[in-house]
């Protein structure tokens, strides 16, 4: 097993679209969140940890070495032997669970889609102890939302896919700011730019990826679009479907291509749009959480 579940890697292929970069200058260790596999891949490709059970939605390496993982039914915290020491089950009104993300409260945020769609944070005791209403826009439970996270402000970014908006809600369920995708610059409704990962950045700006659209786009403060990256920018069309992603302290973002069938994965690509490495391996990624790189443990709390 290894240390605190944080040095592992995959050695990987890189794929430049216009660089010097070389094969495995970049090795990324990473959580998958998969419809196959939930776990980790270590530096030589071996698994070094699996949940045993596929179809997760969300998950997160604790700076303890713990694992949260989020499927449809139940959020649970497993120690690295798969002790488990957190655990929330769904309500019966609702009819999924979207993601979860453990806060410096000791708290965990979830998210409850269903007929009662909802934002909850719950003690580290299974006690809810704050209940957000959501404005989703549509009954359709598995489209409601995706990857809410909680802002240094206290309060929620969550991306609502079928309204083609990005809404910031106090804890009192009260939205405070919105962030329209189906902006005519990036296609139009028509395109089908459904939010499904949003992050905030400095200066307020926010990165969404944006699924059926296969594209990822960063908006500033007032919603307007500073950067944009998309299949016209690459060969190949590595974009399928991305849902998962993650801001790497190098100002790279990671992007998993959640429906490709072989091929690219999960990428890493530049501010100025090269992709500096990539995943090939068996296994499709619905969330992921780098690691480490080239053996050296990314900093907690990631941004993802």
């Amino acid at each position: 097993m290894v240390n605190r579940l944080l040095i592992c890697c995959l050695v990987l292929s890189v794929v430049s679209v216009a660089g010097p970069l070389h094969a495995q200058e970049i090795r990324h260790s990473f959580f998958i969140a998969g419809p196959t596999f939930t776990g980790i891949i270590e530096e030589d490709g071996s698994e070094g940890w699996n949940s045993g059970r596929p179809a997760a939605r969300d998950g997160f390496v604790l700076p303890n070495g713990n694992l949260l993982i989020t499927w449809g039914d139940e959020v649970k915290e497993f120690t690295p032997a798969k002790e488990v020491v957190f655990h929330y089950r769904k309500s019966p009104e609702n009819k999924e669970l979207g993601t979860a993300q453990r806060l410096e409260n000791g708290n965990t945020l979830i998210t409850e889609l269903g007929n009662k769609p909802r934002l909850l944070e719950v003690s580290s005791t299974g006690e809810i102890v704050v209940e957000c209403p959501l404005q989703p826009e549509t009954n359709n439970a598995h489209m409601q939302t995706r990857m809410a996270r909680k802002l240094p402000n206290g309060n929620y970014l969550v991306p609502h896919l079928l309204a083609f908006q990005v809404k910031e809600y106090t804890p009192a369920g009260e939205v405070v700011r919105v962030i329209k995708t189906d902006l005519e610059e990036l296609g139009g409704r028509a395109a089908e730019n459904w939010p499904f990962t949003a992050i905030l950045l400095d200066d307020n700006q926010v990165l969404v990826n944006l699924t059926h659209g296969n594209k990822t786009a960063i908006f500033d403060a007032q919603g307007k679009v500073v950067w944009k990256v998309s299949n016209d920018d690459f060969p190949g069309n590595p974009f399928d479907d991305p849902c998962g992603a993650q801001r790497l302290p190098n100002g790279n973002t990671i992007i998993c291509s959640y429906h490709a069938p072989k091929g690219i994965k999960i990428f890493e690509v530049t501010p100025d749009k090269q992709i500096v490495w990539t995943y090939t391996g068996p296994h499709r990624a619905h969330e992921v959480q780098i690691l480490t790189t080239n053996g050296q443990a990314l900093p907690q709390p990631p941004l993802k």
